[in-house]
């Protein structure tokens, strides 16, 4: 069947190209016309960390700075030895500063806002690029560590479906304050795993 008469028609109609996901569900909804029995072409990208990104996230970011009393303190970026200042599962931010401290409770709700906000940007980036839970959560812990999932080349090779590449990426976020630091690398590896498992 030639669809393309379809899609000028709508094409015309909402005055502007179709996204890829407005592609696949209308030519998943063609074929459902034709046959009772269709197969999805494929799934939504996901839009939320998985369970493999959470743990990740948790065992690089930890929960440092415990104290006697429970309460959990502030403390500066390794890299530069000042701002920003982090505290609990990796928090920064102008309401963290020397001085701040939480409970676990704070801790673990300002994890679940961050995640929540960091999940939202990545899937934002990648747009309607194919998209694996693996690779999603892969980089949502890049851009929950780095910021900059919108400035790196990661992202580009990503959304242009060049995912051995993209992986390799993952390696060249290793500094901070001008150093390579080993927990970076550490970090990034995992992440790299992570993405290539997907």
């Amino acid at each position: 069947m030639n669809r393309k008469p379809i899609f000028d028609t709508l094409r015309r109609l909402l005055g502007r190209p179709f996204r890829q996901s407005e592609v696949v569900a209308l030519d998943d909804a063609i074929d459902a016309s034709l046959d009772p029995h269709p197969q999805p072409r494929r799934t939504e990208s996901p839009h939320a960390v998985g369970e493999a990104g959470l743990e990740l996230i948790r065992r690089f970011e930890g929960c440092a700075r415990k104290r006697a009393d429970g309460l959990i303190e502030a403390y500066p970026d390794p890299g530069t030895g000042a701002a920003p200042w982090t505290i609990g599962w990796g928090a920064t931010g102008p309401d963290i500063g020397p001085g701040t401290v939480w409970t676990q409770q704070q801790c673990d709700d300002r994890l679940s806002q961050d995640l929540a906000r960091h999940a939202r940007e990545v899937a934002e980036a990648v747009q309607d690029a194919p998209t694996s839970q693996a690779q999603f959560d892969a980089l949502t812990s890049f851009h929950y560590n780095t910021g900059a999932i919108r400035r790196a080349t990661l992202l580009r090779l990503h959304r242009a479906g060049r995912f051995e590449e993209a992986a390799d990426e993952f390696s060249r976020w290793t500094r901070a304050g001008g150093r390579v630091l080993n927990g970076l690398v550490r970090r990034r590896a995992a992440e790299e795993l992570l993405y290539r498992s997907g």
